[in-house]
């Protein structure tokens, strides 16, 4: 299957694996929508929305960088609806974004657990509700 075209909505890839996995999908001309929380550079951390968009566009590819913070409905619903008024529709939908904490379960603070376990589920049931309006466009769901 050839991604030349197809229009990919990426949570959390304004670095990292979803920023490797979006170039690759832009050298086969995919339009990617990078829907991530990191608008202004991080002290420790490379790339924002902005940035990941650039490395997207040189890849061969088109983008559309989207501010969201995915654990948020309205960001969710905002992000689709930019994405298929920018593109016309989104074929798949890769959930890439996701929180780490690399200590041991004894001294993970709560609020750092929640969010590592709320993340994943709650954008899967976020992008479906919102996106169910526009489902007869969208093909493929990872």
């Amino acid at each position: 299957m050839s991604l030349k075209d197809k229009v990919i909505f990426m949570s959390g890839g304004s670095r990292g694996i979803g920023l490797a996995m979006a170039k690759k999908a832009a050298q086969d001309g995919a339009k990617v929508v990078i829907a991530a929380k990191t608008a202004d550079p991080h002290p420790k951390l490379p790339g924002t929305i902005y940035t990941a968009a650039d490395e997207i566009i040189e890849a061969g590819g088109d983008a559309l960088p989207v501010l969201c913070d995915i654990r948020n409905e309205d960001n969710v619903r905002d992000a689709i609806n930019q994405s298929v008024e920018h593109f016309g529709g989104i074929d798949i939908c890769i959930n890439n974004a996701s929180a780490i904490q690399l200590t041991n379960v004894t001294d993970t603070e709560m609020k750092r657990y929640d969010l590592m376990h709320q993340m994943p589920s709650s954008f899967n049931e976020i992008f479906q509700s919102s996106y169910f309006k526009f489902i007869s466009t969208s093909r493929y769901e990872l």
